[in-house]
């Protein structure tokens, strides 16, 4: 019998990892304590709760962070149209933070010193949690399995896992027949690893996303206010259909995308901890709301401000994905993205088609287009001929450049 340890707060999924590893903390002597973030996921939330007292869990804490996955997460990344490597929307890169932080709070009410975690020792996500909850709680202690070697030594891949938990009675819906690890949440859905680890393999159809062939139109509302431009409505000029909550909004999304195959992606990225790793992720809503905020953004937004926040939100992509949310640089880089995006206000009128987004018209009270000043028919408030000193001016540098050039090469000749 292990010596008594103390409490640990596992942060439990219900898959074979964190339920393999819930029956072997109780072995090491540790009490523990699963927590399942409800982040909108599909799943049997009853099951998991009757599933880890089955498997030895003291308390279960099943908690409901959706909202707040949307509003305090998800939201920010829209603002800053955050992209990972140009492709990736950061739906994990999202979560974990907003997972780890009830992680924490949960360990604080237990009185626990101890919290887990399923990820594994090549992956981004040990990286997320950890930063998240040591900036949290400082002196909070973290048991990561899948870095420990008496651990990963005695389970060197899945068929060994598969195996103590057939010997110990855990049942597990990844069986070898379709060897891949799934993460899902409301913003997206992720594949990776099995069979899929061979960037070769061909990954036929799309596992949550339909393909349908019918045309969607969707009229999306961004508003500026104490929040700072976020989606407050999108309504479908189908059927009339009008979601306005921040959670009823994005839920609706990803219902509509989703059938219309919206936001699929198969992708090679570069893992924080060095590697490339191939990854399919779906990512209907947040496709969706990319889109759109990037139109209104661009319709309202000074040009040199607009260049200053794509860089911030370069910075914010590749903190996000890093695992540093709680961080003092990624608060900065947040609060300078909010403060840009007050202008942006407005509504966008887009369709869906066969995967594709398709914007189609956009209007806004603080728009600084100025239809009279752009307009070929109307010459507004505008001279052209200034444009000859400002061509003239702009033209001096390369003049001199190519001056300088043509008399390189002449010299060369000789």
């Amino acid at each position: 019998m292990a010596q008594a340890k103390g409490t640990v707060v596992l942060a439990y999924s219900g898959g074979l990892d964190t339920s393999c590893i819930l029956v072997w903390l109780k072995e090491q002597g540790y009490d523990v304590v699963a927590y399942l973030a409800n982040i909108g996921q599909k799943e049997d939330f009853e099951a998991a709760r009757k599933k880890a007292v089955a498997l030895g869990a003291k308390k279960v804490y099943i908690e409901d962070v959706s909202r707040e996955f949307v509003e305090k997460f998800i939201w920010p990344a829209v603002q800053a149209n955050a992209l990972y490597e140009d492709r990736y929307l950061l739906g994990t890169a999202l979560a974990r933070p907003c997972i780890a932080h009830k992680l924490v709070e949960i360990a604080q009410r237990e009185g626990a010193q101890y919290v887990a975690h399923g990820a594994t020792g090549k992956g981004n996500d040990q990286v997320r949690f950890e930063l998240s909850c040591y900036a949290l709680c400082p002196k909070i202690k973290v048991v990561a399995p899948w870095r420990l070697p008496e651990f990963y030594q005695r389970f060197p891949g899945r068929p060994e896992l598969m195996d103590y938990a057939k010997k110990h009675g855990i049942p597990v819906p990844v069986t070898p027949q379709t060897p891949w690890s799934m993460d899902e949440n409301l913003m997206h859905i992720s594949y990776e690893a099995g069979i899929l680890e061979n960037p070769k393999v061909i990954d036929h159809g799309s596992h949550g996303a339909g393909g349908v062939s019918c045309l969607c139109s969707l009229i999306g509302n961004f508003t500026a206010g104490p929040s700072v431009c976020v989606p407050v409505k999108v309504t479908n000029t189908g059927d009339g259909a009008t979601r306005s909550s921040a959670l009823e909004l994005f839920v609706y999304l990803n219902d509509i995308a989703g059938k219309h195959g919206v936001g699929r992606i198969d992708i090679v990225e570069n893992r924080f901890v060095g590697m490339k790793s191939r990854g399919i992720y779906e990512t209907p809503a947040g496709t969706i709301l990319y889109h759109a905020h990037l139109d209104i953004e661009a319709f309202t937004m000074d040009r040199e401000v607009r260049k200053i926040k794509q860089g911030l939100s370069l910075k914010f992509s590749e903190l996000v994905y890093n695992g540093f949310w709680h961080s003092p640089e990624c608060e900065f880089v947040r609060e300078c993205i909010g403060r840009s995006q007050e202008p942006v206000v407005g509504t966008v009128h887009l369709s869906v088609f066969k995967g594709q987004v398709y914007i189609l018209g956009r209007e806004s009270p603080r728009s600084l287009y100025n239809e009279e000043l752009v307009s070929m028919n109307v010459q507004g408030d505008y001279e052209p001929a200034d444009a000859t000193g400002f061509i003239n001016i702009n033209s001096l540098r390369l003049k001199e450049y190519h001056r300088l050039q043509s008399k390189v090469t002449v010299k060369q000749d000789e």
